[in-house]
């Protein structure tokens, strides 16, 4: 069994992809805005609810006007779509 939290940074990064705080993407389940990226392993996983979590993204459908904010801490595929990037860099969002 991989300890998960002895993952490269690099590995965590290539999960979380290019979903920073002001990114908006999109994939068949919805087009979210992300508000926050949570690197924090505890506390990615109280949000996730998951003990093995690494990291979690909050974010918010944007195609739902009452959408509310929700964690998420599936890795970045190719059926994922960047709608809008963000400048931020990865170290500055941890």
């Amino acid at each position: 069994m991989t300890d998960i939290t002895a993952l490269p940074l690099s590995r965590v990064a290539d999960e979380i992809g290019p979903r920073r705080p002001g990114a908006i993407y999109q994939n068949v389940d919805g087009c979210f805005e992300v508000l926050v990226l949570v690197t924090d392993p505890a506390e990615a996983a109280r949000l996730l609810h998951r003990a093995g979590a690494r990291w979690a993204v909050v974010v918010r459908d944007t195609l739902r006007p009452d959408g509310q904010p929700f964690a998420v801490g599936s890795v970045w595929t190719d059926s994922d779509y960047l709608v809008h990037p963000t400048t931020m860099a990865y170290g500055a969002a941890a």
